[in-house]
């Protein structure tokens, strides 16, 4: 993973271990559920927003190497990888 990519996705990623430290606090203080509902998709949002950084740095780092390799399966495998990490993402 690329420097500039990897400071942002870290960020994003301690954000929502913090926003989820938040949730389990407000559940357990039985705080109003469309507000709990709420931060759920903040912190959801934040989440898709870090995994379209780190896909954007596989890309980036990892796309020239595969996509130009000779081996048309290295290929393959890297154009199926993404389509596969693209459908999980986008549920």
């Amino acid at each position: 993973m690329q420097h500039p990519e990897k400071a942002k996705a870290l960020i994003g990623l301690k954000k929502a271990r913090g926003m989820i430290d938040k949730l389990i606090s407000m559940v357990e203080e039985d705080v109003y559920c469309v507000d709990i509902a709420s931060q759920v998709n903040a912190t959801t949002g934040l989440l898709k927003s870090v995994n379209l950084t780190l896909l954007e740095s596989h890309l980036s780092c990892c796309g020239p190497k595969f996509l130009n390799a000779k081996d048309t399966g290295a290929k393959e495998r890297f154009i199926k990888e993404l389509v596969r990490a693209r459908q999980v993402s986008s549920k």
